[in-house]
């Protein structure tokens, strides 16, 4: 796998630490994009450097995460929020009451919504405001 690969995946999946070190060894040309990974050597970084890159956020994450928050014993709600805090207080807003429970699941969880199926990730492109809730769920017993 190249470099290139790597660095937009970290992207796209929202790996802001990866993308940091990449991004830092590339702009100290102590790699290219068209190297292979196997050449990537985190520890040359300089992490304080890499610290304040972070801390700056230039590369502009905004890390989104998807939380199930349960509303009584057999149904729950999805709401996207950047922490676990956030979702609850938004659950808190919207529903005047406190949930069960909240937990963090996968952004690469696969659901089906009518004939296809889509992940958590693909749900959170239909919104452009957040927390937001993506949806509910109802156990059948």
């Amino acid at each position: 796998m190249k470099v290139r690969t790597l660095y937009l995946d970290s992207i796209h999946y929202e790996e802001p630490m990866l993308a940091y070190y990449i991004q830092h060894l590339l702009e100290n040309k102590q790699i290219t994009l068209d190297d292979d990974v196997s050449n990537v050597d985190l520890e040359k970084a300089n992490h304080e450097q890499v610290a304040a890159m972070i801390k700056e956020n230039k590369l502009g994450f905004h890390p989104i995460k998807i939380f199930s928050l349960k509303m009584d014993q057999n149904k729950f709600v999805f709401i996207f929020a950047a922490s676990q805090e956030e979702a609850t207080q938004f659950y808190i807003k919207t529903y005047h009451k406190p949930p069960l429970n909240c937990q963090q699941q996968l952004l690469e969880y696969e659901l089906v919504r009518g004939n296809e199926t889509l992940t958590f990730r693909d749900l959170k492109k239909e919104h452009v405001k957040f927390p937001a809730v993506s949806g509910w769920y109802v156990r059948d017993y």
